[in-house]
């Protein structure tokens, strides 16, 4: 069995990377990628620690999976929402996203 630190260090460097990411890119679906590594990175550090507090239970296992379909949702969500700035804009830069009608 592998040490705890080992799955949190990991979930750490994974969040870093896309808390940098989310706050240097500027391209909308670049940050909802990003996004994505975070939750991710959070899913890693759920099941690690359910792992490490009660290895019978399943419990982070199963938040991890109720993270998963949320984000998958937010996902779908946040395309959406990108395909039709960059219909009305043709661009997806986000700081040029200063409309608040059509």
């Amino acid at each position: 069995m592998i040490p705890t630190w080992w799955p949190v260090t990991l979930s750490a460097l994974l969040f870093g990377i896309g808390l940098f990411g989310l706050l240097s890119r500027r391209n909308a679906i670049a940050i909802l990628m990003c996004i994505e590594l975070m939750l991710n990175a959070a899913n890693i550090n759920l099941v690690a620690f359910s792992r490490a507090v009660t290895p019978q239970l399943l419990t982070g296992q199963v938040f991890a999976i109720f993270v998963m379909a949320i984000a998958a949702a937010e996902a779908a969500v946040g395309l959406a929402i990108v395909i039709a700035l960059y219909r009305n804009r043709e661009r997806i830069v986000v700081d040029e996203v200063d409309l608040l009608r059509w």
